[in-house]
């Protein structure tokens, strides 16, 4: 089976619940073209081959490139569990959630790059993320 895409306007009615659902802020798309670029980007198996690739693009993007008026490390979570469900790794939702809500904060400061965002996703997939070597590094990472 391939990879199931979601499109902007599933994101964006994704976008509007995690707002309401979190304690709101200002809701609006400011870049609804980078957004769909992004979507479509990602459906490109040359550059992103693996759905770890896929995701981690999503995940980098959507909190890196502010296209949203306000929530983008909020929805980079909600559109990471989005991309989980649709393509049947249900059972790795909640530990994605909860390793995310901290390393969200981080990937916007700039202390985690989109390569190291690639180690941790992978390691949350594959159920490694309670690796004391990963956790040494991502400590190392945002002490710097």
């Amino acid at each position: 089976m391939g990879v199931v895409y979601f499109n902007f306007d599933m994101l964006y009615r994704t976008y509007q619940k995690t707002i309401e659902v979190s304690g709101g802020g200002s809701s609006g798309v400011r870049d609804r073209g980078q957004i769909e670029s992004v979507l479509e980007h990602i459906q490109n198996d040359f550059y992103y081959p693996t759905f770890e690739d896929k995701l981690t693009h999503i995940f980098f993007s959507l909190n890196k490139f502010h296209c949203f008026s306000d929530g983008n490390k909020r929805i980079a979570i909600s559109a990471g569990v989005l991309f989980l469900n649709l393509n049947g790794y249900v059972f790795r939702i909640s530990d994605f959630i909860t390793e995310m809500e901290n390393i969200s904060y981080h990937v916007a400061a700039g202390k985690i790059d989109k390569d190291f965002l690639k180690e941790i996703i992978t390691a949350i997939l594959y159920d490694e993320s309670n690796n004391e070597e990963l956790k040494l590094k991502i400590l190392n990472a945002i002490n710097e």
